[in-house]
């Protein structure tokens, strides 16, 4: 798809004031109820449909079914990144009423630094193409992990801090305790950071480690920066007022980890046969529609077995706890 200078100019400037209108609607510190979540969730995913329908439209069927495979597999794939938010909060103690304000900025942290990264791959993939073997087979070998990380009894349920984040706590001094929304304060004449600037940095820096996994994944559907690039926009505009809306149903998500390792094995052979058809050999590619509809498969399977598995699991629950009458 051959994209100018100018409609990259004016997306990203739709973009901006959208995210612009997404802060000033969220500046007033409160707490996010289901209902506004729901609402705002529902925005978003309108916003990128209209997007998906208008490059159908305008740009015909592949860039179209391009995007939306990409947006629903960097939907998913965000669904997952949410488990952790839940524990960074947890970690960092954020008052509810000041969550929105985090992830807010944390997501547009990501935003910016998921762009580094596509730009990175872009380049990549324009001089290298075998780039696509590599990207492939990381892929396959993340969704081996993903299954055995879901089939282990163990559950990670501490957030650790990455490099990044332990240099800036380090170098910068910090208090203890939350000024509002404020990032600096000043006591005592010496200027302090606050852990709400901590916590924004923590949201934004882990997305990036997701992004290693996700990047290639979407590249793997499309090699359009631009699609790329907005179907990622997309994708973590709206991770926001998802977090309040499927925050309580994390928990039932129980085969996700699952659901994400066919999606990112199916991506990832598709790569490695589209890498094999660029040198010649005599391979079948697997097509945009095909892509799309094996995501929208495996999400729904993936979906409605884990609501039945914690459905009954809640029921062998309330079994376990009626009281025994002995006769």
């Amino acid at each position: 798809m051959d994209v100018s200078l100018t409609l990259w100019a004016l997306t990203i400037a739709g973009l901006a004031a959208l995210i612009g209108a997404d802060f000033l609607i969220g500046r007033t510190p409160h707490d996010v109820s289901v209902r506004e979540a729901g609402l705002w969730t529902a925005v978003w995913v309108a916003l990128a449909g209209l997007f998906g329908l208008g490059l159908l439209l305008f740009g015909g069927g592949q860039p179209g079914g391009e995007f939306f495979a990409g947006y629903i597999t960097e939907k998913s794939l965000s669904v997952d990144n949410l488990f952790v938010f839940v524990l960074i909060m947890g970690k960092f103690a954020v008052p509810s009423q000041y969550q929105q304000r985090v992830l807010l900025v944390g997501v547009l942290i990501a935003l910016v630094l998921r762009t580094v990264f596509i730009a990175a791959g872009a380049t990549v993939i324009a001089s290298f193409s075998w780039i696509f073997f590599v990207f492939g087979a990381f892929l396959i070998w993340t969704a081996w992990k993903l299954i055995k990380e879901a089939r282990s009894d163990e559950e990670e349920t501490e957030f650790e801090e990455n490099r990044l984040l332990k240099a800036v706590e380090k170098r910068i001094p910090s208090t203890d305790r939350y000024h509002g929304t404020l990032l600096f304060v000043t006591e005592n004449g010496k200027r302090l950071m606050t852990p709400m600037l901590v916590v924004m940095l923590a949201i934004g820096t882990t997305d990036v480690l997701f992004a290693l996994d996700s990047i290639p994944a979407i590249f793997g559907l499309t090699q359009d920066p631009y699609i790329v690039f907005t179907a990622n926009a997309f994708a973590l505009m709206g991770l926001r007022q998802l977090y309040f809306l499927i925050g309580g149903l994390l928990k039932k998500l129980v085969h996700l980890s699952y659901g994400l390792s066919v999606i990112l094995g199916f991506i990832g052979v598709k790569l490695v046969l589209h890498a094999l058809h660029e040198t010649g050999a005599h391979v079948p590619e697997i097509s945009v529609p095909v892509s799309l509809g094996v995501i929208v498969l495996v999400l729904a399977v993936t979906t409605a077995t884990s609501l039945i598995a914690a459905r009954k699991q809640a029921e062998h629950g309330q079994e376990a706890d009626k009281p025994r009458v002995n006769a």
